[in-house]
């Protein structure tokens, strides 16, 4: 086949496959349906569970895709996406839908790029983290739908101001140089989440994730940590405190990767809003609390921007696939960026994987944490950096490592248990003293008085 064919022959391919995408809405029971179809059409790299119910009792549902589904292999990195948790903001949970549809058509089809992505990557698609609220939503349907009819869960709470408030403790934490990771979890915060919140809680807590996107809608834009500013007087929806993380030149490149690889997102001037190459810190454009982004980066290994997809939230089943075609290549494209920076295994002497140790990047005052087989993956630009593992019991152990633009880089570490000294001996006096004799001795006379009465 001539060169030149090959690019066409491609092309056609992926639209042939896109063709034979439901460009729809789709309601709960369709919803579920069409992930168990996805399944059925590809059981050998695919999986759904369930992490829990939402309020009125539907499951959130999950579809896996992975050459091991069930299964983390080591070095194998997991990746999120999240749509729906707003409820009435139903474009991202189409999307992934479609793209589940799609990942499984290709894999079929013999497609590299998908086949490679699948077989190196563990990933799980969430389509609706807020059912409830999106019944509520769909009954007004696109023409007549409320700005916030449907954006809440069945208890009228907001799901993206309802996870802890970690961005308050690290302020807090940061002014006595503590940490900005890792944050534990107030006691109480069972009792102040909704069961929707729960669940993905305790899910991403399950798996030890290394990106992800949140899928929401009614702007055209991709949002990066922090959501929330320091400064609690800035509470304008419109006050510009910009609130970057150690991670805030990560976090554009990782923002970029989808804006430019949409088909608009990157020109800037949408909905009329402008966000300089269709990106935007979060607290920049709107200081947010609770919200889930933040609470990825400052509770788990994971980090997670949030892209808003369309400028309406409900749009007509109509402009679907036009949609489809503007957020196919980014969405595939933004999964690859968790191939990046650098991986490997923490281990000790005896080559056993060692769980939660601590990786460290000089200059960079942010840690991941090693999974429960000992793997670790860090997200970095390319670079040279000096990178530290450790854990309790071992000694540290401190290498440099240089990242390229593609793959990332293998650093494991060995680490050596720690060797517990004694404590120094005492002399001996060269005369031996009965224990009445070193009472005597040691206790003051105050002290010995009272005890012997």
């Amino acid at each position: 086949m001539a060169r030149w064919l090959r690019p066409l022959v491609g092309a056609l391919l992926l639209l042939e496959g896109a063709a034979a995408l439901s460009f729809l809405h789709h309601r709960y029971e369709e919803l579920v349906q069409a992930l168990f179809r996805v399944q059925s059409q590809c059981p050998y790299v695919t999986r759904i569970y369930s992490i829990g119910r939402s309020v009125e009792g539907r499951h959130l549902y999950v579809l896996e895709f992975s050459d091991s589904p069930g299964v983390h292999e080591r070095l194998e990195p997991e990746f999120k996406y999240v749509g729906n948790m707003h409820g009435n903001e139903v474009l991202g949970r189409e999307l992934l839908l479609q793209l589940s549809e799609f990942l499984c058509e290709e894999y079929r089809r013999g497609n590299e790029r998908i086949t490679r992505l699948i077989h190196d990557t563990r990933i799980h698609i969430m389509p609706s983290m807020n059912p409830d609220g999106y019944e509520v939503a769909a009954k007004q349907g696109p023409d007549s739908n409320g700005y916030l009819t449907g954006r809440n869960n069945a208890n009228g709470v907001d799901l993206n101001r309802n996870f802890p408030d970690l961005n308050t403790l690290m302020y807090y934490s940061r002014e006595i140089s503590g940490p900005n990771h890792h944050i534990p979890l107030p006691d109480n915060w069972k009792s102040q989440v909704e069961p929707e919140t729960l669940a993905v809680i305790q899910w991403i807590s399950s798996y030890n994730f290394v990106l992800s996107a949140n899928l929401h809608g009614g702007a055209v834009v991709a949002n990066y940590p922090y959501d929330k500013s320091q400064d609690q007087r800035f509470r304008s929806h419109r006050r510009t405190v910009n609130t970057p993380t150690p991670d805030d030149k990560l976090f554009q490149k990782l923002a970029k990767t989808y804006s430019y690889a949409h088909s608009w997102m990157h020109r800037g001037w949408n909905c009329g809003d402008y966000f300089a190459d269709g990106i935007t810190n979060g607290a920049s454009w709107y200081s947010l609390s609770k919200g889930m982004q933040d609470f990825n980066y400052l509770y788990t290994n994971c980090f997670e921007i949030t892209l808003e997809l369309s400028c309406n939230k409900f749009p007509p089943e109509e402009d679907l696939e036009r949609q489809w075609m503007a957020n196919r290549e980014a969405l595939v494209a933004f999964i690859e960026e968790v191939h990046q920076g650098i991986k490997g295994l923490v281990s000790d002497e005896n080559n056993n994987g060692i769980a939660g140790a601590v990786i460290s990047v000089q200059g960079i005052s942010h840690d991941v944490t090693s999974g429960d087989m000992g793997d670790y993956f860090r997200l970095l630009l390319p670079g040279t950096y000096t990178v530290t593992a450790s854990a309790e019991g071992y000694q540290p152990q401190t290498v440099t490592t240089t990242v390229g633009p593609a793959a990332p880089s293998l650093v494991h570490f060995q680490l050596k248990q720690e060797v517990l000294r004694k404590p120094p001996e005492r002399k001996a006096s060269g005369t031996r003293m009965n224990n009445k004799a070193l009472q005597k001795k040691v206790v003051p006379r105050a002290t010995r008085r009272r005890t012997q009465r």
